[in-house]
């Protein structure tokens, strides 16, 4: 097992760099179906972490915990993984659109004027991050920064594999009545070759909207934790611990957006 991980989904959700009081039932399998969908669907992009998702394909030490694992967990290789986060925007949102109103800008990139929140970028655009590992809050670098970073060639491989990965994601979604609004993955090496990793194209690293409803000109109809930040907002919470729990109504209906999520993308229904 030394060259394997086990990844389990869990059921809690954050938002803010904090934890929420509130888990939302069935989040993490969930999340790990939808991830596996899309495993699969780019398998010929770029390979993938996933030895198996076939929890009676698991190690012998696992199987006393079958029940719990059932759903929302992977067995994947272990990779050495490059500490950026490889961020594909389409579409002008969060934190790119704060730093657009600010120096028409997102990462360094220059935009084109009279852009709006939600606003259909002219091109999608590679925006990379820092990845934190101590819990604080991911920054936006540039790709030079990147590069001095991890190198250039690999920032430059990077870079292609993410728009790519998200090109063809973000016409699927399209097939199915979602923008894929921007999206954030994680990369990593393994045997010296470049694999994708973690989790990948779920309501938890990635926007969706409502492209039936889709307007520039503010916040969007989504299918993911923007409806929990945007409850978060509403009730003034100061972004400090200890983090709120969530009413029973946005409980519920959080776990109505991911599976709404899961069965556009999927095309399939998901008993929890």
């Amino acid at each position: 097992m030394q060259d394997k991980l086990l990844l389990v989904a869990t059921d809690r959700i954050s938002a803010f760099d904090h934890v929420l009081g509130s888990p939302i039932p069935g989040k993490g399998k969930i999340l790990t179906q939808i991830s596996l969908f899309w495993f699969d669907f780019l398998s010929d992009i770029v390979p993938n972490h996933i030895v198996t998702a076939n929890v009676s394909e698991f190690p012998a030490e696992l199987q006393p915990y079958a029940d719990q694992l059932e759903g929302r967990s992977m067995l994947v290789k272990r990779a050495d993984m490059f500490p950026v986060e490889c961020v594909a925007r389409g579409y002008l949102a969060g934190s790119g659109w704060k730093e657009y109103q600010s120096a028409g800008t997102v990462c360094g990139i220059a935009l084109p004027t009279g852009l709006q929140d939600g606003s259909r970028l002219p091109e999608p655009i590679f925006t990379p991050a820092t990845k934190s590992q101590d819990g604080a809050h991911d920054e936006n670098i540039s790709f030079d920064r990147m590069a001095q970073t991890i190198g250039r060639e690999p920032s430059t491989e990077l870079r292609g594999l993410t728009l790519a990965i998200y090109e063809r994601a973000a016409a699927h979604a399209e097939s199915r009545g979602l923008i894929l609004a921007d999206t954030k993955f994680e990369f990593g090496r393994v045997d010296s070759k470049i694999i994708l990793a973690d989790e990948i194209l779920t309501p938890d690293s990635s926007r969706f909207w409502d492209a039936g409803l889709w307007k520039p000109g503010g916040a969007q109809p989504s299918f993911d934790k923007q409806f929990v930040r945007d409850y978060l907002e509403s009730i003034h919470w100061n972004k400090q611990a200890p983090a709120p729990s969530l009413p029973t109504e946005i409980v519920e209906r959080t776990q109505a957006k991911y599976l709404d999520a899961f069965r556009l993308i999927t095309g399939r229904n998901l008993s929890l």
